[in-house]
């Protein structure tokens, strides 16, 4: 009897560790593909300054203080909460305007400086300090003094390095806007895989509020059957032990569902301590899915992280290209125009200075062969990194794919074994009332519907978050995710 106990825990640990592992897998894959879109936004170059990483998109800045009310959540309100409040959401378009500073410090290079100022200078120096010895001029000249108001101008008429720097810090821009948008994906994923859990963990809640009712059913049937001298007292012990794991298991779902709401709402951000329920349930619903051709197709013409990774490589061939305009010659102007006079203006007149200069590098020792060998490392850096997410989305389309078909399978398996599970505990059932058998049979009907709920809540969690998982490997779960995980119609 203690076997067959200790069975129905294994089987309830079993369970929950399924869904464990589900979620722990999708959190290794969520931080592997935030590292990927950190390397395709700052990876550029090392003439383009990195802005510090932003974290991963667990955290998230609480929208404001909670109200009394309960909030009712649906999948869109949560994405849409999500992706303004998600930490690592706010983070990333922070980055976009880092990098837009860059591009606009690369193009000030090549548009005129303009400046102005005004100075006022008194002085006394003496003769010799001039190369003046004459006896007719003063030892001591001064004091004496002269005001200047002057603005001047200076622009590179033409360098090739220069704008090759620019160009580059554009496309490093684009790959940091692309990142963004992966980035979105990425929270949308999290948020989706988050409110899947939620409602895991209520349907094991239900699952288990229904083995409860029929553990404590069977218990006063037992106890019943004891007292009219028909049921043997070890069949009270048996039904008893089995009520007892029953409530163990349910007080274990409600604490992992109230922990499962509280990671929801730190993702989406909400306002801390502010109750809520879901409005969506996402029951099964079955998905015809592409096939993996049109999805590889899809992918890499839909994915930010693939589009970024060849802004990166473009944003790297520009660097190297600036490396070699080193070489080039560089022209430049510099103006100066104003008026200066005697102190204070008295007696003032136009002043001004032009000068134009080429600069041809002839002897740099080694610099230029340097940025360029450092450029081109980068650049095979980056052409790696691009293959490799090629390679990556591959990956990743087939897998989501093959999860798909698998968790579909097993819903279906699940449900048939609910049903045949559910028909034996009501044979095993009546028996034991009409004393044909005893509290065993029961007991172990009892288990094997519990196993079957909890085959198929996993089965059907496991089959949305393949649904989910498929969108963002396609590069489409911020843009149709409720197509993929249908709502409340």
């Amino acid at each position: 009897m203690r076997k067959t106990v200790t069975n129905t825990v294994v089987k309830s640990d079993h369970a929950t560790a399924g869904a464990a592992a589900e979620a722990a897998g999708l959190v290794r894959l969520l931080s592997a593909s935030v590292l990927l879109v950190l390397t395709c936004a700052f990876a550029a170059s090392a003439q383009i300054s990195q802005p510090p990483p932003f974290p991963t998109i667990s955290g998230s800045i609480p929208a404001g203080p909670a109200t009394g009310d309960v909030r009712h959540l649906t999948l869109r309100d949560a994405i849409d909460m999500a992706l303004r409040y998600n930490l690592g959401a706010v983070e990333s378009g922070e980055n976009i305007r880092a990098f837009r500073g860059q591009r606009l410090q690369a193009l000030s290079a090549l548009l005129p400086q303009v400046s102005a100022g005004f100075s006022h200078n008194a002085a006394q120096v003496t003769s010799a300090s001039l190369g003046i010895t004459s006896p007719f001029i003063p030892t001591v000249i001064g004091p004496f003094g002269y005001s200047t108001v002057a603005v001047s101008v200076n622009q590179i008429v033409f360098n090739v390095e220069s704008i090759r720097r620019f160009r580059a810090a554009q496309a490093a821009e684009q790959a940091a806007s692309l990142s963004n948008d992966d980035t979105l994906d990425l929270v949308t994923l999290a948020v989706g895989n988050a409110y899947l859990l939620v409602i895991d963990t209520a349907s094991r809640i239900d699952a288990f509020e229904a083995q409860v009712q029929s553990a404590r059913a069977l218990n006063g049937q037992a106890v019943d059957a004891f007292e009219a001298g028909t049921s043997p007292r070890i069949d009270v012990t048996r039904t008893s032990v089995q009520l007892h794991t029953e409530q163990v298991n349910l007080t274990v779902a409600r604490n992992n569902q109230a922990i499962a709401k509280l990671n929801l709402a730190r993702v989406i951000g909400l306002p801390l301590g502010q109750a809520f329920d879901l409005a969506d349930p996402l029951p099964y619903v079955d998905l015809d899915p592409k096939s993996v051709d049109e999805a590889l197709r899809t992918a890499y013409a839909s994915r930010s992280d693939f589009r970024a990774t060849q802004r990166v490589v473009e944003s790297a061939q520009q660097q190297l290209a600036a490396a070699g305009a080193q070489r080039y010659p560089a022209l430049a102007v510099n103006g100066d125009y104003g008026r200066q006079g005697a102190e204070w203006f008295n007696g003032s007149h136009n002043i001004f200075a032009v000068q134009t200069s080429v600069n041809v590098p002839v002897f740099t020792s080694g610099r230029i062969e340097s940025a360029l060998t450092q450029a081109e490392a980068a650049l095979q850096q980056r052409r790696a990194e691009a293959e490799n997410l090629r390679g990556q989305i591959d990956y990743d389309v087939r897998t989501a794919l093959l999860n798909l078909q698998a968790a579909k399978e097993q819903v279906a398996v699940a449900g048939e074994n609910v049903n045949l599970a559910g028909e034996n505990l009501a044979r095993a059932q009546e028996r034991f009332a009409a004393g044909v058998t005893d509290s065993v049979e029961v007991v172990q009907a009892q288990q094997s519907v519990s196993s079957a709920n909890d085959q198929y809540i996993t089965g059907v969690y496991s089959h949305n978050l393949a649904k989910l998982q498929l969108a963002r490997a396609m590069g489409v779960s911020r843009t149709s995710f409720s197509q993929y995980l249908p709502g409340r119609p």
